[in-house]
């Protein structure tokens, strides 16, 4: 047993509060009330059921809508240059975002959960300070272990029970954090697919913009559905790179890089068919920074108060992102 007794891994285990409602959650700042761009469809539709799916852990990555996402995920934590302290802090968020061809944005929801790695024994009992820099009216949960009001008061997450420690050589998760939004501005990344149908083909233009001019999306894959049977689409023009699976009758577009030195660019092909038969049109990439603008300021020794040695990474993935029809 660990000096001063410990929190057993197996009270992390069970998934944090599996049918919570929107009362476990505490925002984090009032509704800026100056929003900009257009409201698109209804924030309320759907909140409560979709609090009661927020299950984090040990949730599957839809890779069937994002071919790529899952390797490049997987290459962008492989190949991530954070050396692991003793103390180490994932941030890893994932978001969904749903629009139509012509309605706009539906919703983009992204959920967080912060994870803790205690490697070593002697730096169980600590506390980490919190920085939350977003100006968006998040929602946060914490663990049933960790002291809530704390938390709410001071951005601290410490356990509820003096004297414990942090289980070790475990990954624990202690915090998790929910944005929803209907605001066009609000997206990561916008993209508009305009079909234009010309004499019994179709002219297809695609445009992609940052609108987050502060973060950089690697690994960005856009995929558009073609006609199957009628040949290969004819590309008048695109900026990065480009592929057409023949077998699945899928372009896929793809950028490496989409920064604030890159927040824009189109492509344009023609092939027979309709402007429906070009969606659902599925995007996918990987980022290193957080949407959410989160991260550990400091990790402090529980009773002493000394700052302790720690290291974090941020990584943000693509759970679904979806234009329809």
């Amino acid at each position: 047993s660990m000096m001063g007794g410990g929190v057993s891994s197996r009270d992390y285990s069970s998934p944090v509060s599996e049918t919570s409602t929107q009362s476990s959650y505490t925002s984090s700042k009032a509704q800026s009330s100056g929003s900009r761009g257009m409201k698109l469809g209804s924030k309320s539709k759907g909140m409560d059921s979709v609090f009661e799916k927020m299950e984090l852990e040990g949730e599957r990555v839809k890779t069937l809508s994002a071919p790529r996402q899952g390797s490049a995920a997987a290459k962008m934590s492989a190949s991530s240059s954070v050396a692991k302290a003793g103390i180490h802090v994932r941030m890893e968020e994932k978001i969904n975002v749903t629009a139509g061809r012509d309605s706009g944005l539906e919703n983009v929801e992204v959920r967080g959960i912060a994870q803790l790695h205690i490697s070593n024994s002697e730096s169980g009992r600590c506390r980490l300070v919190i920085q939350n820099n977003d100006d968006r009216n998040l929602q946060f949960q914490t663990h049933p272990n960790v002291d809530k009001k704390l938390f709410s008061s001071d951005s601290v997450i410490a356990l509820k029970q003096a004297g414990k420690s942090f289980p070790i050589n475990s990954d624990v998760p202690v915090l998790k954090w929910r944005f929803v939004s209907s605001d066009e501005s609000q997206l990561p990344l916008s993209i508009n697919c305009w079909p234009s149908e010309n004499g019994g083909k179709c002219d297809v233009n695609i445009e992609y913009e940052l609108v987050q001019e502060h973060m950089e999306l690697r690994e960005v894959s856009i995929l558009i559905p073609c006609p199957s049977g009628v040949g290969s689409p004819t590309v008048d023009s695109a900026d990065g790179e480009y592929a057409f699976n023949s077998r699945r009758s899928v372009m896929q577009w793809t950028l490496p890089v989409i920064d604030s030195t890159n927040k824009s660019g189109t492509m344009e092909f023609s092939m027979p068919g309709r402007g429906d038969d070009f969606f659902p049109v599925e995007v996918s990439f990987v980022s290193a920074r957080t949407y959410c603008d989160l991260s550990v300021d400091a990790v402090l020794h529980a009773e002493e108060q000394s700052a302790l040695d720690f290291s974090q990474e941020k990584i943000l993935t693509v759970e679904k992102y979806e234009i329809h029809i």
